[in-house]
């Protein structure tokens, strides 16, 4: 009880204690609830889990807002239960995509930035109950975040009731690395006094009206490691693309061998190509992303990034044991942020970002999809890809060039679901190559995509498409009817490969 009670320091919140199931019982059928927790770091554990548990016995379904996807399995038991009605903005999970491709459970996609902007204005909500992971409650009632901040601010400013989950297991290290700032409402705000990687503009924890806790909740348990693959042979020689692009960026004097703040996006192909920086030429490097997976650490380890700023830490198992059990090495050189902040389209100009982000695939013109196989079954959404795409000095999109053991093309005439248009995006890799298409009219891009980009199994199909897409005409040649016709012959066949 001792430990328990130094972690509340608000002597006024000290008599809130109350069981996981207790806190869950005050969650009705049709509430709204705001979850912390960003990518599989700092997500609300215990009453989750309650809620679970009780549905075993009683029908009921809520609204589940986050930052991002959560770990700890709760977004696999919440979807199985079957008790979300309506999930935003973001997922990741199989069991829960199952529900979502099934029309079992409504999925709003949206970008991360908008979701705060969005609870502000009354768009979506009311949030019944905000339900926050701790590391503590400091003497001046201000919520120590753990792992993530993500949405967690905005949640507890605006949601009736907040349930404080304070985790036992989380390194109390982590004090005093968070930066919490409020911009106020649109028409309102002054402009955000950020303008360096590591400047500090907030307050070190989220401050929360006594009133509104309603109980505070007791874990102990630590978060899930990411799911992320180590680099294989297609990634590295996809990092070493990049990493050209980028040697030819600093000889032209646009760069420097500093580079300029680096965003990541979520899963192994970009943490890969991240990764291949380690051995390179650049330092001195600056990271301004929404996470902060392995090869950011990789790269502090080895001398090549001072400084990381982002809205959560997502490691690997092994990493989390290294990280976490010598934070003490890594705290002033971190700092963890709301992901409106993070993901702030004016910031990311500001500071001018290279943004690299992952696609499922693109198109002869650069038209990206990153969240819909086959234009129809949703992956795991947009998530922040598309508040850096608009906005980075750099927009990168990586992706392996086929898929499905060379079935499946990653480069197709027509993208089957465009989240990010050809406007947006300045780069595209793959293991072939990379097409740098700013300042490239359509028809200068297409035969610049087809030969870096393109797996030679496809190159040959691709150009006849296009030849043929010529005799139509246009500023951006396509035959409509054949369009899709590699999804379509996939879907038929297994195969993109028109000849099988």
């Amino acid at each position: 009880m001792e430990e328990k009670l130094q972690r509340i320091k608000a002597i006024e919140l000290q008599n809130r204690m109350v069981t996981a199931e207790e806190a869950a019982s005050w969650i009705k059928d049709g509430m709204t609830l705001g979850l912390s927790g960003f990518t599989r770091a700092g997500d609300a554990k215990a009453i989750p889990y309650a809620l679970v548990r009780r549905a075993e016995t009683e029908q009921f379904k809520v609204d589940v807002l986050s930052g991002a996807s959560l770990g700890s399995g709760v977004d696999k038991l919440l979807a199985e239960a079957g008790i979300v009605n309506k999930r935003a903005p973001f997922q990741a999970e199989p069991a829960m995509r199952k529900k979502i491709n099934e029309g079992e459970m409504l999925f709003v996609d949206h970008h991360l930035s908008q979701t705060a902007e969005w609870i502000r204005a009354g768009v979506i909500g009311p949030i019944d109950f905000a339900v926050i992971e701790a590391l503590s409650i400091t003497e001046d009632g201000m919520i120590i975040p753990t792992t993530s901040v993500g949405n967690s601010s905005v949640f507890v400013e605006h949601a009736k009731n907040v349930i404080i989950e304070i985790n036992l297991s989380q390194p109390q290290l982590f004090e005093g690395i968070h930066d919490i700032y409020e911009p106020g409402m649109q028409g309102q705000r002054s402009p955000i006094p950020l303008t360096k990687v590591d400047d500090r503009i907030g307050t070190i924890g989220i401050p929360v009206d006594p009133e509104k806790v309603r109980g505070i909740v007791f874990t102990a348990q630590e978060d899930s490691p990411s799911t992320i693959l180590q680099p294989d042979a297609e990634s590295k020689v996809m990092a070493e693309h990049l990493l050209d692009f980028l040697r030819k960026e600093v000889a032209s004097g646009r760069l420097s061998n500093r580079l300029a703040p680096l965003q990541s996006g979520i899963g192994s192909v970009a943490n890969a190509v991240l990764h291949g920086l380690i051995d390179s030429e650049f330092d001195n490097l600056e990271v301004y992303s929404e996470v902060l997976q392995d090869a950011v650490f990789d790269l502090i380890d080895a001398g090549k990034v001072k400084f990381a700023s982002a809205s959560s830490i997502t490691l690997s198992e092994e990493k989390m044991k290294k990280v976490f059990g010598d934070f003490g090495t890594y705290r002033d050189k971190l700092i963890l942020r709301p992901q409106e902040i993070t993901n702030h389209p004016g910031l990311i100009r500001r500071l001018g970002l290279i943004s690299i982000n992952t696609a499922l695939e693109f198109d002869i013109y650069g038209n990206v999809n990153s969240t819909h196989v086959s234009g129809t079954k949703m992956m795991n959404g947009i998530g922040g890809s598309g508040d850096f795409a608009r906005n980075a000095r750099l927009s990168i999109f990586v992706t392996k060039s086929t898929a499905k053991g060379g079935s499946i093309s990653s480069v197709v005439p027509f993208v089957s679901h465009v989240d990010h248009t050809e406007h947006d995006v300045d780069i595209v890799v793959t293991e072939q190559g990379y097409a740098d298409l700013r300042g490239l009219a359509p028809r200068e891009r297409v035969p610049l995509i087809i030969e870096r980009c393109v797996h030679p199994t496809y190159r040959e199909q691709m150009r006849s498409y296009y030849e043929e897409a010529l005799l139509r005409g246009g500023q951006t040649p396509h035959v409509l009817e054949k369009a899709f016709s590699w999804h379509n012959h996939l879907a038929a066949n297994g195969t993109m490969h028109l000849s099988e």
